[in-house]
């Protein structure tokens, strides 16, 4: 294991995440804010509480797992695409570092940019509700594994996009939604029945699940079934990144 090469790689593009403070840390405070204000406050007038859980707390752990979506595609995309973008991606596959060194330190930090800016969201979000967590360990297991799954599946983002505008595509288009309508800011309990059928047809529905379970006890499908389907998503990205790497799809054109 050549942990020189997996280490610069890594620090590169941890240097990258500390050198816009503003963009990394304060925008996502700046967000939890807002919403905060347009659901805590607004649509939490109107629902006092979700299955004895006041309506503030209760988007947290949503909250949370949007952004961790959002920010470890986005920033596993950005930092492979960039060096296809200018040319030095050839470099680095000439360079004596095997695909899983190369992956794991674009994806390990694009993992720990993601689990810093949840932790910074939650410290936020202390500010304005009360909010337990119940089982600690397995909130920053969900969040870690959460983390390093979807920074793979930016990973491959970054690699299939041929422009800027591809790879913001499937963030903007696929992901967002994917979440929102994925019981983030409420549980498919109050969906009526059907529709409760039809949201759990959505993957995200379980990693959103799980997570919040970690925090209230509650949640929306069995804690298992959420384990599960993070693994899923870990496997099909691993599975992904290393077909891409042993035939060169999108890396040699």
């Amino acid at each position: 294991m050549n942990w020189q090469a997996i280490r610069t790689i890594f620090n590169h593009e941890m240097a990258r995440f500390w050198r816009t403070p503003w963009e990394s840390l304060a925008s996502p405070v700046v967000s939890t804010v807002l919403y905060f204000v347009v659901f805590g406050a607004a649509i939490g007038g109107r629902i006092q509480s979700v299955e004895g859980i006041s309506y503030g707390a209760f988007i947290v752990p949503g909250l949370i797992m949007l952004t961790v979506l959002q920010q470890s595609i986005s920033n596993a995309s950005s930092g492979i695409f960039f060096p296809k973008f200018i040319g030095t991606m050839y470099e680095i596959l000439a360079a004596p570092v095997s695909f899983f060194e190369i992956v794991l330190g674009y994806v390990g930090a694009a993992a720990l940019k993601s689990t810093i800016i949840a932790a910074v969201i939650y410290l936020t979000a202390l500010f304005f509700v009360d909010l337990p967590m119940l089982h600690p360990f397995w909130a920053l297991g969900f969040l870690i594994l959460t983390a390093f799954s979807f920074s793979l599946f930016g990973f491959l983002i970054g690699i299939w996009a041929k422009d800027w505008q591809q790879l913001q595509f499937i963030p903007l288009m696929v992901i967002t939604p994917l979440v929102f309508l994925g019981g983030a800011f409420y549980s498919a309990s109050m969906l009526p029945p059907f529709w409760e059928g039809v949201a759990k047809l959505n993957p995200v529905l379980y990693l959103v699940s799980g997570f919040r379970w970690s925090f209230f006890g509650q949640a929306d499908v069995p804690v298992a079934a959420s384990l599960i389907a993070v693994a899923i998503f870990l496997c099909l990205g691993l599975g992904a990144v290393w077909f891409i790497f042993r035939t060169g799809w999108r890396l040699r054109s």
